[in-house]
């Protein structure tokens, strides 16, 4: 009987370590970098910081309607820097009412798409778009047309996929949980459509950014890393539609806020995601950004400073 119950024991010992052993995350390797406007010297300087990726605006040096020896001079430019491009930045408002507008945009964004393609980058960050003064869900409907009929074909023809950033200042309803909510539900899910999660645009929002990563962390394909300060001496007495314009928020670097960076990560983490995480630097200590399209000193200085914060969560 003794023997018997030893090899039970050793049976459930056994089974209980193995059972450990499946749900022990992988290890965690996603890629670091920064978003930038494209040029030659500004990608050799995210190289040369240890950067492991970047995220290009479409626009100056990197025009979406580019030459074919223009694009191939950039890509050849990312395979000697070793840098992995996540995604291109183009916020557009893709249901704009004026019909010439839209139609323009419709149409610069399709070559947004076929640029991403050209370059052999995933995806195309934006905006989702909206109709400001209709109701949500006809905002939804809109924006599933425009989408299916303007760039899915694209989408499906080059496998790019396209991400929303939560900016509520922008031309867009997916800023948060309840747009997400409906607009994956209008898109039936669909897998051309997912998420650019900056958790700063939530915290600015009151919203909680880890909780809403934890909720829709199988749709975050790419990933801003930004801050908000809340300028508390000024939000008490302004309330958050100051009378005057007075400013209580900002956007610093990571760090320099009050996102929960420990809560965060360990979302991701524990998620297994292994894919881009981008900053995002609109720290205005830190300005001006650029100059005639490089990066100036004051601005490498806040990669740097944000660099070194990131580094106790991400590994090398």
């Amino acid at each position: 009987m003794t023997q018997t119950r030893r090899a039970l024991f050793g049976v459930l010992a056994s089974a209980a370590a193995s059972a450990q052993q499946r749900r022990r995350p992988a290890p965690w390797k996603p890629k670091l970098g920064i978003l930038m406007n494209y040029s030659e010297s500004n990608l050799d300087f995210a190289k040369q910081e240890g950067f492991t990726s970047v995220q290009l605006s479409v626009g100056g040096q990197l025009d979406a309607g580019a030459s074919d020896g223009a694009v191939a001079k950039v890509r050849a430019h990312l395979d000697r820097t070793g840098l992995y491009c996540s995604s291109l930045m183009a916020a557009e408002n893709h249901v704009a009412p004026d019909p010439a507008q839209r139609a323009a945009v419709n149409a610069s964004f399709a070559k947004t798409i076929e640029l991403a393609a050209r370059l052999k980058v995933p995806y195309v960050a934006t905006m989702s778009g909206n109709m400001p003064g209709r109701k949500l869900a006809e905002q939804v409907d809109e924006i599933v047309r425009v989408y299916t009929e303007k760039y899915f074909p694209l989408c499906q023809k080059h496998n790019v996929k396209l991400l929303w950033e939560p900016w509520a200042g922008g031309p867009n309803i997916a800023t948060g949980p309840v747009g997400y909510e409906a607009l994956f539900k209008g898109f039936h899910d669909s897998p051309y459509v997912g998420l650019l999660f900056d958790p700063s645009h939530l915290q600015w929002q009151f919203m909680d950014p880890v909780q809403a990563a934890r909720d829709f962390i199988d749709k975050i394909w790419d990933v801003h890393l930004k801050d908000t300060e809340i300028l508390w001496h000024v939000l008490r007495k302004t309330g958050i539609h100051p009378l005057n314009n007075a400013r209580w928020w900002r956007f610093r670097l990571p760090g320099s806020g009050i996102v929960d960076w420990k809560g965060f990560f360990t979302v991701l983490q524990e998620a297994g995601y292994q894919g881009a995480m981008n900053i995002e630097h609109e720290d205005e200590f830190y300005y001006p950004a650029y100059e005639k399209g490089e990066f100036t000193e004051p601005y490498k200085a806040g990669f740097r400073v944000a660099h070194k914060f990131l580094r106790q969560f991400v590994p090398v």
